[in-house]
């Protein structure tokens, strides 16, 4: 997740979808009723391939439904003199987008015309979850695909620079509380963070400090290890927790060590509602996925699509 703005231009983007807008859970009862099964073999079939696949589709339905609702504008290819939203720095790294392509096309073949990428993003998004160790959920459904995908906007995302007062504005404006703030950064149990996200925490911090004096010394020095000032290999990270492919709930207990890759992780033992979370979610697995499934399904049912792409890349 990755950026901050103001209220004012945010209010313009989200003025333009609703909440939980003619979602539900058997949208596709009489006019496709194996699509899930359908687009979770895709996934499972592409993540037994590459073990990121997860990581990335996870990220991918954030990142798209933090602009424009969930809406797949993720997925347009950029045309012309408008660069979209795959294409801003946020999403540079951002790859899997094949994944949905071959999804939509196992989803076509069954009932074309019928169910937009925006929806099948999101169930891949829960079946990356499933399979990697997570809880299930029943996705809402019912989205349309947007026909708008500006990179401009995806400064609009919350940044790993981020503190806590920053973090609730962002997601109270996408109409999410502290709780859900805190069990949506739970998906950052999944993956890895290249340097540029945390360069800020481990050299030249402020006037006083040259490593942030939050973070474990050990560990902010073997995180220099990886990531020196100068002739740093281009994609140059680390796993976001020694589990990355596994969703559990070890990114919390990291944040209580100060091990926590990104200053908006650690933002959270700032906040006292915040912080009493991110203890009991160390403690409790269960209760993690819980309220990471309540969590998704709310940021999940923000819309703003007008048709059913035939090609998730370009508008019809």
């Amino acid at each position: 997740m990755a950026y901050f703005v103001p209220l004012l231009s945010t209010f313009l983007f989200f003025s333009i979808y609703s909440q939980g807008n003619a979602l539900s859970s058997d949208y596709y009862a009489k006019t496709c009723p194996q699509v899930e099964d359908t687009v979770m073999k895709v996934v499972k079939e592409e993540a037994k391939k590459d073990r990121t696949v997860p990581a990335t589709l996870l990220r991918m339905h954030f990142h798209d439904c933090f602009l424009r609702g969930c809406d797949a504008s993720i997925l347009l290819s950029s045309k012309g003199t408008n660069t979209a939203e795959k294409d801003s720095p946020p999403n540079g790294s951002m790859h899997g987008f094949y994944v949905i392509d071959g999804a939509k096309r196992a989803v076509e073949a069954v009932c074309p015309g019928v169910v937009s990428c925006a929806d099948i993003l999101a169930f891949a998004a829960r079946d990356a979850v499933v399979l990697s160790g997570g809880p299930y959920w029943d996705v809402p459904k019912g989205r349309k695909d947007g026909r708008v995908s500006r990179a401009s906007e995806t400064t609009l995302l919350p940044k790993p620079t981020f503190n806590i007062s920053q973090l609730q504005q962002n997601f109270r404006l996408r109409g999410l509380s502290l709780d859900d703030l805190v069990a949506l950064l739970g998906a950052h149990t999944l993956g890895f963070t290249h340097c540029s996200s945390f360069m800020n925490r481990i050299y030249n911090f402020n006037a006083t400090h040259d490593i942030d004096p939050t973070l474990r010394p050990s560990f902010a020095a073997s995180l220099k290890g990886k990531c020196p000032l100068k002739n740093r290999a281009k994609n140059a990270g680390i796993s976001n927790d020694p589990s990355p492919t596994t969703f559990d709930n070890t990114h919390y207990r990291l944040i209580l060590q100060k091990k926590s890759l990104l200053s908006s992780d650690h933002a959270l033992l700032t906040n006292p509602k915040t912080k009493s979370l991110v203890y009991k979610f160390a403690t409790s697995k269960a209760a993690f996925h819980k309220a990471f499934s309540n969590s998704m399904i709310k940021m999940s049912s923000l819309t703003g699509g007008q048709e059913v792409r035939k090609d998730c890349r370009v508008v019809n």
